[in-house]
This record gives structure tokens, sequence and C-alpha cells, in this order.
């Protein structure tokens, strides 16, 4: 079977890895263009690209996939299957019909829930404990194709974005091979998504980030974990950006305001939340400065109890 895969990001690294190292035939790679990274602008392509030339496969790197600029490429290269990961513009019409077994896609949820673009920020955020990872035929409509295998994956306490994507990431990478050879041996059972169980996972945004301390502890202790590293949390102290970024909840209670400093110890600080729950933050950016833990920051530094966060 001839493969084209179309990725960007380190999270479809693994799964191209995972395809080759099956011993699947990857024809073509297509990617995003390079862009300019670092202090000076160099011309960096995608991971996707660069382990796919690291590894002597063709990559095309269009600017975008009207019939002009992809069509030639594809009747060249006639797949027999194009799998997709996080590949970033969405595939038309003649793209998804031009395969033999279709396009398929690696999806970071457990579909039909969390379509969209954010699906593994989300399930943190929203205080699951389950995800996990979906295959399914691409469609027109975002995220709703048929679903051919799923994966589950436990979210622990103690995981972050960061941690959950490096999991789902390997997950998606057992999935994709398996999917492939049910084509291959014929035992491919799609499964129409319901949609009435459908939600959808937003973009992330920087209003998604800013901290409103009337949620309870536990909801804003999620929104820090799901946020972390990228973009990061954050909060206003006596008029800077704070990016929180370790948090735990205890069982303390307070009559405080929300957002209040209630105490600053060696360690930590506590602040009230909704509902009279207290959060305590232990590592944190500070505007202008590197992340660092709350013990570190106060040897040099100050933080006033009785402040309100956020103003």
């Amino acid at each position: 079977m001839k493969i084209m895969f179309m990725g960007t990001p380190d999270f479809a690294v693994l799964c191209l890895e995972s395809l080759i190292n099956a011993g699947h035939e990857i024809i073509s790679v297509v990617t995003t263009p390079d862009k300019p990274r670092g202090r000076g602008h160099k011309m960096c392509p995608t991971p996707v690209g660069e382990y796919a030339e690291n590894k002597g496969i063709e990559v095309f790197k269009p600017i975008n996939l009207k019939k002009e600029s992809f069509e030639e490429f594809l009747n060249e290269k006639n797949p027999d299957l194009i799998v997709v990961v996080a590949y970033g513009k969405i595939l038309p019409p003649y793209v998804l019909s031009y395969p033999k077994y279709g396009c398929v896609n690696v999806h970071a949820s457990l579909l039909p829930k969390y379509r969209g673009a954010a699906p593994i920020q989300r399930s943190i955020i929203d205080g699951e404990k389950v995800t996990g990872v979906t295959t399914m035929y691409m469609a027109k409509a975002l995220d709703t194709g048929d679903m051919l295998l799923k994966s589950e994956v436990e979210i622990t306490p103690d995981d972050n974005f960061e941690t959950l994507h490096d999991k789902l990431a390997k997950e998606g990478a057992d999935l994709i091979v398996k999917t492939v050879e049910a084509f291959e041996n014929g035992t491919i059972n799609p499964v129409p998504q319901d949609d009435a169980l459908s939600n959808y996972a937003k973009m992330i945004t920087k209003e998604t980030a800013l901290i409103d301390w009337s949620k309870n502890a536990n909801d804003i202790h999620n929104q820090v974990r799901g946020l972390y590293p990228i973009p990061k949390a954050f909060t206003f102290y006596q008029g800077k950006q704070l990016k929180i970024c370790r948090t735990f909840v205890t069982d303390e209670k307070t009559s405080k305001n929300a957002g209040c400093i209630i105490s600053a110890d060696k360690d930590f600080f506590s602040v009230a939340c909704g509902e009279g729950t207290v959060l305590k933050v232990l590592e944190i950016q500070a505007e202008g400065k590197k992340k660092m833990n709350v013990s570190d920051y106060l040897l040099g530094n100050t933080i006033d109890t009785g402040v309100i966060l956020g103003g």
C-alpha cells in the first residue's frame, strides 16, 4: 500500500516514525512551508519535514492545497491511502476523494467528544479523567468522519498539556499502524459518529488563559495544567502579568474574597478562590522573567498578602 503522510508538529512525527518502523511504504510526506525561528529568523523546516528529510523521504511543502498547487503532485504520487496527523490545513474535496482507501486522520480525543483544534488542552481544563486517540475517515466537516479505531488514555492528577500530549502521541503512533494493518487485512469497520454526543474543543486564546479567581480552586488548577507549558495560565499581580505554572489544591477553606493572596510561605503562596476554596501556587513566571519556583522567587522578591490578583 502506497501511503502519503501529511503532518506538521512533533505530535505527528511519532506516527510517521511508527509507520516507517512497521515497514509501510511512505511514498512522500506533505508538510507546511518552512518558517523563520529564533533570534536570527533562520528558515527552519517543520518537525515532520525535518524527520522525513533525514530519512530520505521526498517532502513537499505547498503553500496551500488548491488544485494549481497540489493536484499535479497528487497525481504523480498516486497514493492508495493518505494519513493526516495535525497537518494544519483543511483538505479540499478533491484530495479527500482521491486515494483508493481514503484519507485517515489521527485525532487526539475519543470522538465524538472534543472535535476541533484543542482536544488535549480542553480535556484537562474540563477535568476529564480519561481521553484517548481515534483514527477516522476524513470528511468535509471538521472531525466528523466515520471512526475506525480507538484507544483510551488515562489523565492522571499530575498530567499537564505537555505530558498528556506525549502520551497521546505515542498512543496515536501505535493506533495508526493498527489502522493501516486493518486496511491491508480487510478488517476495517467504520462506525458513524453520534453528533448528539459531540462537543467542540475551541482554539486556545489569550482569554482562555486568563484566570478567573471566582471559579473554584479545582477548576483553576485544571486550567493551569491544561495550559502548561504553552501558553500558560496567567493573572495580574500589582499591575504586571504573572503566569501561573504549577499549583495544587488543598481542603482548606477561606472567607477571603476571590483572588486574595492569603499567605506567602517559603515554598508557595495561597490564593482564595470561588466557593471558599484555596489554591496553592508552587511555580510562577513573573513578567519579563524566567519561570521559577515560588521558593526561588521569594529569595529576591516579595509576594504581599492581602493583594487581590487579577486587578
